[in-house]
């Protein structure tokens, strides 16, 4: 949820307060609002990206899940979800029905925690 990703950027943010480099452009005068963009901002970001990533690997997944049961998006609407549940009746005859949008999904899954690792 948003109140995990406002506490780690939080937690990053008191953490680099106390840093030497925070310290030393304090010492040389610098305002708070330039310390903030240029040495905590940066330091910051790639937390907030690899927790993003991993948010948006859930939520993927959870919509997906939804739409297979036939709990999300309304028929007329294409999900992932939807497609592979629609495969399932044409498995035997037709299995790239329902394998290719589960191989995507996986794809699309693996993806987004391998930038979540960088």
């Amino acid at each position: 949820s948003w109140f995990t990703l406002f506490r780690v950027v939080r937690a990053e943010t008191l953490a680099l307060r106390e840093r030497e480099f925070v310290l030393a452009a304090r010492a040389l005068g610098a305002r708070p609002a330039r310390i903030l963009v240029r040495h905590v901002l940066p330091n910051v970001l790639s937390s907030v990206i690899a927790l993003l990533s991993l948010l948006a690997t859930n939520i993927i997944l959870f919509e997906t899940s939804l739409g297979f049961l036939g709990l999300g998006v309304p028929p007329p609407e294409p999900s992932w979800g939807g497609l592979i549940a629609d495969g399932r009746d044409y498995i035997a005859a037709a299995w790239w029905i329902s394998v290719l949008p589960g191989t995507l999904l996986a794809l699309l899954a693996l993806g987004l925690q391998l930038i979540s690792e960088e």
